[in-house]
């Protein structure tokens, strides 16, 4: 499952891969698309999860930043909840840095809709307490493009 799909593009991306069919969920869709063996739904997680959903991983590329600090204490219940046993999350987040780098780019207008008003000035460290360490592990934290982005890999536990 991707959350904060978008279009579908990392589905799109990964069309070569022998992977099952899959769901993305994103709140600026409009209506349930199909793209081979991938639904994209408008929605958020986890009020429009579809019922019954198996899932062995949960990705958020660059959304964490986006989601408010009420929203994102509930996750580790509901990760939990809907993952299959020794499910994965993947998480992606920016370095606080990037902020600056894209107010700078804004101003420049250089780019446009990047939603950097709803970083809210997220820190790296939030990540690591996320999720409860009795319920998922930490099995990779990386960093990547020159620092300035973070990849978090969580495993369910049993």
């Amino acid at each position: 499952m991707d959350i904060g799909c978008f279009d579908g593009y990392l589905f799109e991306t990964l069309h070569s891969k022998p992977i099952q069919p899959s769901i993305g969920l994103d709140p600026l869709l409009k209506t349930v698309t199909t793209k081979g063996k991938h639904t994209l739904i408008p929605g958020k997680f986890p009020e429009n999860v579809p019922e019954n959903s198996e899932i062995d991983c949960i990705v958020m590329l660059a959304v964490l930043e986006h989601i408010p600090r009420e929203q994102q204490k509930m996750f580790n219940q509901d990760f939990f909840r809907v993952l299959n046993s020794s499910g994965r999350v993947i998480i992606t987040v920016p370095s606080p840095f990037v902020d600056y780098i894209l107010a700078a780019l804004t101003k420049l207008r250089l780019i446009d809709g990047m939603s950097v008003d709803e970083h809210y000035g997220f820190k790296i460290d939030e990540v690591f307490s996320l999720l409860d360490k009795q319920k998922f592990k930490l099995v990779k934290h990386k960093k990547f493009q020159f620092g300035l982005n973070n990849l978090f890999v969580f495993e369910k536990l049993s």
